[in-house]
């Protein structure tokens, strides 16, 4: 063999070699598309405040946690706080395990260890309530469940299958099963 088909022979293995390995590579260098998180944001020890359309508190939310879904704008949240304003300015305070947001803000979903608790304002006898889940109609002011629920107030306990409750003027009722306790000495 002459130098010149030994270094022809080179050439050609190098040239071969070098083809080989940008081909081989040429797949790591296409612009790879990112991602993006299915979350928009992560609030974390927050509280927000929320006006109605004519600029009075609607609902005001305190939590460790809220992080808002991206692909339709609802929002999760861990063991959220929601204050609700009763008619006189006063706030029910509602708590859960966990929480959801629709997208506008009319609607709420407190599930697990619910519970609501009526304004402390020494004018109406405190009333509390205890269910695993409830939903919060914000624009009504309406709080219902399809569920079991225990319903205390100074001096009478009761209980019952599905309850809806006007946040606003404090009635309540008790859909099917209900049962009822009256405790003299809890009313002093």
């Amino acid at each position: 063999m002459s130098w010149r088909t030994v270094l022809g022979l080179g050439l050609l293995l190098a040239a071969l070699a070098s083809g080989w390995s940008a081909w081989r590579h040429r797949a790591s260098n296409i612009p790879q598309v990112v991602e993006e998180g299915s979350t928009d944001f992560v609030l974390k020890d927050f509280e927000i405040t929320t006006l109605d359309k004519d600029g009075k508190e609607s609902v005001t939310l305190r939590a460790p946690l809220m992080e808002r879904n991206r692909a339709d704008q609802t929002s999760t949240i861990v063991t959220p706080l929601f204050l609700l304003p009763d008619a006189a300015g006063q706030h029910w305070e509602l708590r859960a395990d966990s929480g959801w947001i629709s997208a506008k803000g009319e609607e709420l979903r407190l599930r697990g260890n619910v519970a609501g608790d009526s304004p402390k304002d020494g004018k109406t006898p405190l009333t509390t309530f205890r269910t695993d889940a409830l939903d919060v109609l914000t624009e009504q002011s309406i709080a219902r469940t399809d569920g079991r629920v225990t319903v205390t107030r100074p001096g009478l306990s009761q209980s019952g299958v599905g309850f809806q409750t006007n946040l606003k003027t404090k009635q309540y009722s008790l859909h099917s099963q209900v049962k009822t306790r009256y405790e003299p000495n809890a009313a002093r």
